[in-house]
């Protein structure tokens, strides 16, 4: 089993800036990439951002040029910085991980998810 840990969400002006952190631990034989979604009230679940092991990125159309995601491959963990906040991107956002097992099956993790409210 793999466990994800989100942190670094709270309540910021809008304009503002926040860092969120994901970190995976257990089981993991080979991480593919890790990614951060979010759920606004009311609404589906959207992609964020994504990023590879090997350093590819991929961005939504509504967050590029403000949002930021970075892994540090050693510790298993993803970050994303978020800039020049708007109030629309008010969510729950949760990061996932793509792990490979020895055997060669993939399976995608979730985390719990963290609280970003962006409110004057």
């Amino acid at each position: 089993q793999v466990q994800l840990v989100e942190s670094g969400g709270g309540l910021v002006q809008p304009g503002g800036s926040l860092r969120l952190s994901c970190a995976a631990s257990g089981s993991i034989f080979r991480l593919n990439a890790m990614g951060w979604y979010r759920q606004a009230p009311g609404k589906q679940r959207e992609f964020v951002a994504s990023a590879t092991v090997g350093g590819s990125t991929n961005y939504a159309d509504s967050v590029k040029g403000r949002f930021t995601i970075s892994a540090d491959n050693a510790k298993n963990t993803v970050y994303l910085q978020m800039n020049s906040l708007k109030p629309e991107d008010t969510a729950v956002y949760s990061c996932n991980a793509v792990v490979m097992s020895e055997r060669g099956e993939v399976f995608v993790y979730w985390g719990q998810g963290t609280q970003v409210t962006v409110s004057s």
